[in-house]
């Protein structure tokens, strides 16, 4: 079933899809280009580590890197084993607290410390193997 074509070859326009050309508020315009080109999250990501940093300190900050956020729950990655301790057993509950204050509008139900690498820059270190992949993680033999 081919639609009919008005006088100038266009289509019609129903009335349910047409909406007059109106102004837009800025704020509306650079929220849509925010989520498309994904500058939300790294915004949200970006606030996440400086609250993060602003909760542990300057010293703890330079063991420590953010993980990811999903269902409430913060990844913390450190580089050492007796900070990892210290951290889960007799700091959690008071970093919780402080980062639930500093980010009222994300919901953190609990923080998960995981041991693992970090360089300078806050990033984890990945070691790749001969053909690019991450590397697994390799047992030690002695026995």
């Amino acid at each position: 079933m081919e639609r009919k074509r008005n006088q100038t070859g266009k289509l019609p326009v129903s009335r349910a899809s047409y909406s007059p050309r109106q102004p837009e508020k800025l704020g509306e315009i650079l929220s849509r280009l925010f989520a498309a080109r994904g500058w939300e999250r790294r915004q949200e990501r970006a606030r996440l580590e400086e609250a993060w940093s602003a909760a542990i300190g300057a010293s703890g900050a330079s063991h420590t890197r953010v993980g990811l956020l999903r269902r409430g729950v913060l990844e913390i990655v450190v580089d050492s084993a007796v900070l990892l301790q210290e951290l889960a057993h007799f700091q959690k509950r008071a970093l919780l607290e402080q980062l639930r204050s500093r980010l009222p509008g994300v919901t953190i139900n609990d923080l998960r410390f995981r041991a693992g690498a970090t360089n300078h820059e806050g990033q984890e270190t990945v070691q790749h193997s001969r053909n690019g992949k991450p590397a697994s993680p390799r047992k030690d033999r002695r026995s």
